[in-house]
Order: structure tokens, then sequence, then C-alpha cells
């Protein structure tokens, strides 16, 4: 797998989720050459789902494109006991891997994530997911060196630089860059099999093009999005930019919030910049905030 869409779920004005919008989002990434998906991440507001919802979602896209793409659902908690059952439910359901993540908040100790990813690990394929600015704690290198010859460990989905990527792959541990704006050097000059993208929710085509060959000129072309995605925390960016183009409602499960309308306003040039590469978009309006909703119960 090159390249992987964290994506986006979609909901309609009650809050619940819009599956015949995130069906045709599912459509347009596969399309477009989208190698797998993340079900419910952090992009796919996943800590916003209950359980039920979540191994739901996850059983619907191995029902309707579990023949056509790859479906890796995350299942990672900070609870062991958790990520075991949510693991066991959506490898019953069908998926072909899952995404854990360190036990975030409450931490453990060095054997202590050891002994966790080992017991999520003998539920089947899964994907270690490093990202210390989201749960406050990096994973230790000897940790991800002791576990690489397990059998289930597809590899590491890395967000602490390409530094970090180039020294995995150089002992034979397979990492997918977690930053859409390193991802292209990662993959082209540090060994990365590809990226886990959220921006590719928006532009998979370009996004694959950057997996598949060095192009700097297109990567160029991408960076102003990028930062624009990301100049409030993920998926606020993506959210307000999938409605600004029309492809999804302009629904919020809070405590999520779109874009202030200034930084809309800046995002509409930059969407109209790389809309060649955008499907399904008819219309990119900066929208007014009464047009948006944000809930808190749903």
């Amino acid at each position: 797998m090159r390249l992987v869409t964290a994506i986006k779920t979609p909901y309609l004005a009650s809050g619940k989720f819009d599956l015949v919008t995130y069906d045709r989002l599912v459509d347009a990434q596969i399309e477009a050459g989208v190698d797998g998906l993340i079900i419910g991440g952090t992009t796919g507001e996943g800590q916003l789902m209950s359980w039920d919802e979540h191994i739901m979602l996850i059983a619907h896209t191995v029902n309707s494109f579990g023949d056509r793409v790859r479906v890796i659902g995350n299942t990672g908690s900070n609870s062991t006991r958790e990520a075991v059952h949510a693991s066991e439910q959506g490898f019953a359901v069908g998926m072909d891997a899952a995404l854990h993540i360190n036990p975030y908040y409450g931490k453990t100790s060095a054997v202590g994530l050891a002994t966790h990813f080992q017991a999520v690990l003998a539920e089947g394929p899964a994907m270690l997911y490093n990202v210390p600015g989201r749960t406050g704690q990096d994973i230790p290198d000897d940790v991800i060196l002791a576990l690489r010859s397990h059998p289930n460990l597809l590899g590491v989905k890395e967000c602490t630089g390409n530094a970090r990527i180039a020294g995995y792959v150089g002992r034979g541990v397979t990492c997918w860059s977690g930053n859409d704006d390193e991802a292209h050097a990662a993959r082209h000059e540090h060994g990365a099999q590809g990226v886990v993208s959220v921006t590719s929710n928006l532009v998979p085509g370009a996004f694959a093009a950057l997996m598949a060959r060095r192009d700097d000129e297109l990567a160029a072309k991408l960076a102003d999005l990028i930062a624009w995605l990301f100049a409030e925390p993920n998926p606020i960016g993506l959210n307000t930019a999938l409605a600004m183009c029309g492809l999804v409602k302009p629904v919020f499960r809070l405590p999520y919030v779109p874009l202030q309308r200034e930084q809309r306003g800046a995002g509409v040039k930059i969407l109209e910049a790389v809309r060649e590469f955008i499907p399904g978009v008819k219309d990119i309006r900066a929208m007014e905030d009464d047009e948006f909703t944000a809930l808190a119960s749903f």
C-alpha cells in the first residue's frame, strides 16, 4: 500500500452518519488509485464515535468496498481491553488490518507499551501509530524494533519526521509517513512505503501520483493546501474544506467547529488553485457562519 487515506466520516443534519455521501467519497478515493482506507481514525473522528458506530462503519466499508480497497479499522485505545475487544470485532466483520495507537493520557512504561502492542498484535495484522503530539508519549525505538519480526506487524505510521523513518527502514521496519507535508520526501528520499494521508481526502489522485513517482512540481503545488488544512488541529481544516467544496454537509460533531470566516476566505483561493485535483467539486465557497451546524448531542 502506497497511499492510505484516513477517510472522513460525513454526517447528516442529525449528526448521524451520512452513508450515501460516505460511499460517494470512498468511490472517488478508489477511482483515484488509493490503496487503503483508515476507518474511524482521527480524521474520521473515531474519537467521537461509540464503539457500535465504529464497528458498524468498518463493517459497512468491508461489505461495500472490501473487494476494491484495503480496509484498516482504527481499533486502538488507551485501554488494552478495549483495543483487543474492538480488534476482535473488526476482524470478525472482515477488516484487513487494525491501526493501533499507543496508550494515551494515562501513558504507561516502555514495558507496558511493548506488552500492550503484543496483546493487540495477537488479534491480527496491524499498523502501529506513533504521534506523540496527540498521545503525549513517544514510542521508543527499542519497543518498535523488538516487534519488527512479529508476523502481524505491517509497519508503523510515523509522525515524528523523516529521519526517524529512514532509521526504521534501514533496520527492516516498514513505515508510512503520517505527515502530509513530509510525505513526498519520505517516500522518495527516506524509504517510506507511502503515506497515511489527510489531504488525499480532497486530492486523492494527486497524492497517488506523488507516491508513485517523484514530482517536485506537483508537491510544491500542493504545499499551500496542506499548510492551510493543518492551520488548526486536524480534522477541522479538512471538514471545512469538504463542506466548502460541496462534498459533505456542513455538519460538525463538537468539539470540532469550522475554520473562521477569514480562514475560509483565504482557503477559497487555495482550493481554486488545486480544483483540477478535487473529484466531484462543483463550487467552492467560503460560506457563512450560519450555514454550519456544530452538534453537542446526536
